[in-house]
């Protein structure tokens, strides 16, 4: 129905049916963010420091250097990922036939750093083939709670049992915590001085090492840093001045510190499990130590805002991958959970967008 000069008013219906689509063609958003970066090109765009706007077709010639490649697919995948903000579309004709492209802030975060870190790992790590046949079965895990998308995917195969058996999916989770850590870490190193009073301090579930490392390099006074994680983790960590790598099951022991500190451990573990781990904590650190725990916490109240999605997709991702009654928590889950392993007082540190540091002290 037109109204009097021939435009066409909003229509609900319509605008519900819109919604609907843009929801299940959803899927091209990640799948295309996983072509870029296995194309490079955002490092392509950021050549020595330069965001200097170019063409799909410069941009080509900088990923393909020997020729090929169609430079008009991937235009397609540049402007459809403008949309969410990754790039900046720049217009330089008068019929938009030619459009140069550069990296907003989103997008500079999957130019590989001094380090050889980007959040480039942790889109890769996400579209692994073995985690990609789990999500048509996000459906089983309220079916059937007791075992995970990702197991029934993968023949009985658990995440993190996979990761002991392929070295390649391991070396490219630790890439993708490592880039997701390494921002995240200088944040709370810069706003949070909970370490000061530390001289033996473990790091449980600290993969390559490369928080604690961070923590010791910055709090002198740290006498020693013990990094505890499974045996066949450290056993590839690399050599750390200060710290000491110990493999175990945090199930079973925490190795004893002043305090203990954890990032993303306690999120892909049921109630229960969580339980156990924090009284091994409490178990292994004095009256006065603490827990401090890294973790995404759930806001009390649904919305649309970048951060709550965020943290309610990777909720569905832990459900779905690592443990379909592990999950993200609200920080009232978290009291609770610290009050039955002992601890006796409790704060929630709002630093990250998308991490809260959580310190239960004993």
């Amino acid at each position: 129905m037109n109204n009097g000069d021939g435009e066409t008013p909003p229509c609900t219906a319509a605008n519900s049916r819109l919604a609907i689509m843009e929801l299940a063609n959803m899927i091209s958003v990640p799948m295309s963010l996983n072509a870029v970066v296995r194309l490079n090109v955002a490092d392509s765009i950021w050549q020595n420091g330069s965001n200097t706007p170019l063409t799909a077709s410069e941009i080509l010639a900088r990923i393909l250097p020997s020729g090929g490649g169609d430079p008009e697919n991937l235009q397609r995948i540049l402007r459809m990922l403008t949309s969410y903000d990754v790039f900046n579309e720049h217009v330089i004709s008068p019929d938009a036939s030619e459009r140069r492209y550069s990296l907003t802030d989103i997008g500079k975060t999957l130019v590989t750093d001094e380090n050889g870190l980007s959040y480039g790992s942790y889109v890769l790590q996400h579209h692994q083939k073995e985690l990609m046949k789990a999500w048509p079965l996000v459906h089983e895990a309220v079916v059937d709670s007791s075992t995970e998308p990702f197991v029934k995917a993968n023949g009985g195969e658990t995440a993190y049992g996979i990761y002991g058996k392929k070295p390649e999916m391991n070396d490219l989770m630790q890439r993708a915590m490592s880039g997701v850590a390494v921002p995240f870490m200088k944040e709370v190193l810069d706003g949070y001085d909970g370490f000061n009073d530390v001289e033996r301090l473990v790091d449980v579930g600290g993969s390559a090492g490369d928080c604690l490392r961070m923590i010791v390099q910055k709090h002198s006074h740290i006498k020693e840093g013990i990094n505890f994680d499974l045996p066949e983790v450290v056993a590839k960590a690399p050599k750390i001045d200060g710290v000491t790598h110990v493999g175990g099951d945090m199930f079973n022991f925490v190795p004893k510190g002043d305090s203990i500190f954890m990032k993303w451990v306690l999120t892909t573990w049921t109630d229960e499990e969580v339980k156990q781990i924090m009284s091994n904590c409490f178990k292994a650190i004095p009256v006065g130590g603490k827990l401090i725990a890294c973790e995404p916490v759930l806001p009390s109240h649904t919305d649309d805002t970048h951060r709550t999605r965020a943290l309610l997709e990777g909720d569905i991702f832990v459900m779905t991958i690592y443990r379909a009654k592990g999950k993200h928590r609200t920080k009232e889950e978290y009291r609770e959970l610290g009050n039955l392993a002992g601890f006796t007082s409790f704060r929630a540190i709002y630093i990250d967008c998308f991490y809260t540091l959580l310190e239960f002290k004993k």
